[in-house]
């Protein structure tokens, strides 16, 4: 058969499609953005009928690749899309081998921001038929058009073609009543990043487009009346057109007054945040409004090294001004391992963080994300980063080998102890006096020399722990620690017995409600786990989403 002949029409079968966009998200709360951008514009990019021939489905890492595969075989498809990424490129690619040996003859395209660089290194983009590299809304339905209808393309690897924003379809019609009531939904005003930050793939974008804001906030009116309530904004520079911002802020605002459970995330420019947006920010409500705000380094020769142009003494400000004037939840980040960061300067710049009390310090440890420019310092920092996903730094000319496994650790019981909102007073003891930073390193140690391990610990055992090291080793007095690891315990709601309170839960209450701090009680109010689950993405995710 000549292979640039039209491919003949198949029926598709009942309950299947001929197309099918799949990815395998973090978590089943994430509902992905990127798939059903591909699928609004199936008829728009794609020919009229596309999107009629085309089913979305989303897995969940962990699930069996079995099933997943048995799943997207009974659909009979002729051409899947998969959605790759950092977090999911290892089962990703035990997904294509298992299709391609099950069924050789269907197309398998590849998308997304793993498999937009260094195309030619990686097994995935070897084993499927065409990558996608960059924009996908365009490209992904005109390649299906022609897979099902000829011309075949010549080409595996297609650059992806960035369009105006106006000739794209937005998606939020395909998010379904079931994400609405259960899932996060991520949305966007703008795409792109003016600031070239090396160790993030936005260092790529030469700038940002902002969609038409009447068309965007339609869509936000019609998902806020359908029920959605949770609304992520995975724009890179939230704050970075503030008259817009002003708009999106003041809509949100509106509909709490009738709806006070909606929740809305942004992540926002440290050091720019005038008057106009501070005056919105204070009218929201306690668990209404939460801030990613990236701080990634206080080192100003740090900051100039990896572009990142940033005022220090003016995020400082801001930062103060966010926790102490408004009710909205801090989320603040640091990545260590940036080339010429020390473990010194980095200490000086978390407690310097610390002091300024964001509700919850994300303290990561950098990535080489495929195709940032942060390879450019490889030779003279002597970096060396793992070569499997996630690709974490081992070792660079400041920080040997030893340290970073020591930090690592540090910000696995960070996220466990300090991010958990389980011990606010507890961590009180624990932090002061002097340096936050050198007290939990030292915790850290500590737990594991004792326990060898970073993962699976009760919150009991947990409990115990703390209190051993407090009273053991920070020789701190058994009473007073125990008052307050038995007031963060009853707080949390938990309803087991750890040793070291034994006696005092042996006929005490549960502490009244007006007894928890501030930013316990929001710990546990509605958004918990919502909250939670962000985190993880925003964690694995790092600076690629």
């Amino acid at each position: 058969m000549n292979s640039l002949a039209p491919s003949p029409v198949l029926p598709v079968p009942e309950g299947g499609a001929r197309i099918v966009l799949a990815t395998l998200n973090a978590k089943y709360i994430h509902a992905s953005l990127g798939l059903r951008y591909l699928l609004a514009n199936m008829d728009r990019h794609g020919g009229a009928g596309l999107r009629a021939q085309t089913q979305l489905r989303e897995f969940v890492i962990g699930q069996p690749e079995t099933r997943m595969v048995e799943d997207l075989l009974a659909l009979q498809p002729e051409v899947i899309g998969l959605g790759v990424y950092i977090w999911n490129v290892v089962e990703t690619t035990q997904l294509v081998r298992l299709l391609k040996t099950l069924r050789p003859g269907i197309k398998i395209v590849l998308g997304g921001p793993e498999v937009s660089h260094e195309v030619g290194e990686q097994e995935i983009c070897r084993l499927a038929d065409h990558v996608v590299t960059g924009w996908g809304d365009v490209s992904f339905p005109k390649l299906c058009r022609a897979l099902l209808d000829g011309p075949q393309p010549l080409m595996k690897v297609i650059a992806g073609e960035q369009p105006p924003l106006e000739e794209l379809a937005l998606p939020y019609q395909d998010y379904t009543a079931e994400d609405l009531a259960q899932r996060l939904l991520y949305v966007e005003a703008s795409r792109g990043c003016p600031f070239k930050c090396e160790f993030c793939l936005s260092a790529l974008d030469k700038t940002a487009w902002a969609f038409d804001l009447d068309i965007f906030m339609a869509e936000m009116e019609a998902l806020y009346r359908r029920g959605a309530r949770n609304f992520k904004f995975v724009d890179r520079t939230f704050n970075l057109k503030i008259d817009n911002s002003v708009r999106i802020l003041q809509f949100f605002l509106d509909r709490i007054a009738e709806a006070p459970d909606v929740f809305v995330h942004f992540e926002v420019v440290p050091d720019s945040l005038p008057d106009r947006l501070k005056e919105l920010i204070a009218q929201f409500p306690d668990g209404a409004l939460q801030f990613e705000v990236g701080i990634q380094s206080f080192n100003p020769e740090v900051q100039q090294r990896i572009s990142r142009k940033q005022d220090n003494a003016r995020t400082a400000e801001n930062l103060r001004w966010l926790v102490t004037q408004s009710r909205a939840h801090v989320h603040a980040d640091l990545i260590f391992g940036l080339p010429g960061e020390t473990l010194q300067s980095f200490a000086e710049g978390f407690d310097s963080l610390h002091a300024l009390a964001p509700h919850e310090i994300q303290f990561g440890v950098l990535k080489r994300l495929r195709g940032t420019p942060i390879t450019r310092h490889t030779l003279e920092f002597a970096m060396a980063y793992d070569p499997h996903t996630p690709y974490t730094i081992l070792q660079n000319s400041t920080v040997d080998f030893a340290t970073m496994q020591r930090i690592k650790r540090f910000a696995r019981y960070w996220d466990m102890v300090a991010n958990s909102g389980r011990f606010s007073q507890g961590l009180a003891m624990l932090l002061a006096p002097g340096s936050a930073f050198g007290h939990f390193l030292a915790f850290s140690d500590w737990l594991w020399q004792t326990t060898g391990k970073t993962h699976e610990f009760a919150l009991e055992k947990l409990v115990d722990l703390l209190f051993a090291h407090l009273t053991q080793v920070r020789l701190l007095a058994p009473p007073l620690v125990a008052q307050a690891l038995l007031a963060d315990y009853q707080a949390s709601g938990a309803r087991g017995r750890p040793q070291c309170l034994a006696a005092l839960l042996g006929g005490a209450q549960k502490a009244p409600a007006a007894a928890l701090d501030k930013h316990g009680a929001q710990r546990q109010g509605r958004h918990l786990s919502q909250q939670q689950n962000l985190r993880v993405e925003i964690q694995k995710a790092a600076a690629a989403a």
